[in-house]
């Protein structure tokens, strides 16, 4: 019988992010890898616009970046969604210093004063099933195709730097009325739609609101059973999605495109765990194939003995940089 001291401890995962302007990079990235010590990994991102990133370990170890970071100036107020995995969410740590913590590629903007109004996740179904209420999702498409707001607008992109553009070609279009319509935006944990609803808002959009917290305070908030989400959430770990009560979902990721993949997917002829995924199966080379079941089997090898191999850390692709 296992007795409870056998019985791995979970790891505490946080989500982190706030716009806070950071005068040195430099000097906050090595304070946060000191931080961090040898227990926490994760990615880290560092702006002059601020700190995103989600990290897990221990749970004392990651308060102890949490403090850290809410001592720095400007980052008291530092927004954190936690949860916990029964296995590493990562496998190393990156802190890596980058032009904007969420790349939306638009100069000028300021979240921490042009942004939104916030909605607190237990006023969000009310907002969002107003009919004169547009929901837009600000993800990408891999996100929304397993999880989404009921009725939400998916502008399908390929990245968050793309979400200008398709505003400008189709966005605009959905308040062109002559009462405009409130806008709901929402994204995973919140750090995307700061920026959305800044840029909405620098375009001349009046009313714009967002979910505070993201899908993720959503999941921890709402009651199932009176939730208009549906499927799973999409998150920038090796979980790779959770469902509602934050729980594991039931997706993993293609080592070969680095996209989720459904259990139907993986019923199909076309998966080859490690390999490829029917999204992908067509598009890669019989090289690749084997450059990927070779790597596959590296990976078995060192689980057999105990030991992380880098595979995995490649592998984990998309789910590796939240900055999209």
């Amino acid at each position: 019988m296992t007795s409870p001291s056998d019985t791995p401890e979970p790891f505490r995962v946080a989500a982190l992010y706030r716009f806070a302007a950071i005068k040195d990079c430099v000097i906050v990235r090595d304070r946060l890898k000191a931080l961090c010590g040898t227990e926490v990994r994760g990615i880290l991102l560092v702006a002059a616009e601020g700190i995103n990133g989600t990290i897990a370990g221990p749970d004392a170890a990651v308060q102890v970046v949490i403090d850290g970071i809410r001592a720095l100036p400007g980052f008291a107020e530092l927004d954190v969604k936690y949860s916990t995995a029964t296995t590493p969410p990562f496998l190393r740590l990156k802190v890596k210093i980058k032009p904007e913590i969420v790349t939306m590629g638009q100069v000028g903007l300021d979240p921490v004063r042009q942004a939104g109004t916030y909605v607190a996740a237990e006023e969000w179904n009310a907002l969002i099933a107003d009919p004169d209420t547009v929901v837009i999702d600000t993800r990408n498409d891999y996100e929304g195709a397993i999880g989404a707001f009921a009725g939400a607008v998916q502008p399908n992109t390929r990245s968050f730097r793309e979400f200008a553009d398709w505003f400008e070609r189709e966005g605009r279009a959905l308040l062109d009325k002559s009462t405009p319509p409130r806008v709901a935006m929402y994204c995973t944990g919140g750090i995307r739609c700061e920026k959305s609803t800044a840029y909405l808002k620098a375009q001349g959009v009046q009313e714009v609101h967002h979910l505070e917290g993201g899908i993720l305070r959503y999941l921890e908030t709402v009651p199932q059973e009176h939730s208009l989400w549906s499927g799973e959430c999409f998150v920038f770990d090796e979980r790779v999605a959770v469902g509602h009560g934050l729980a594991p979902g039931t997706h993993s990721l293609c080592r070969g495109c680095r996209m989720p993949v459904s259990e139907a997917d993986r019923a199909s002829p076309r998966y080859v765990e490690g390999v490829c995924c029917p999204r992908c199966h067509d598009e890669r080379s019989d090289t690749q194939r084997a450059r990927y079941a070779e790597r596959k089997r590296q990976m078995q090898i060192a689980e057999a003995r105990g030991t992380a191999h880098i595979g995995e850390v490649v592998g984990a692709g998309r789910a590796t940089d939240p900055a999209d």
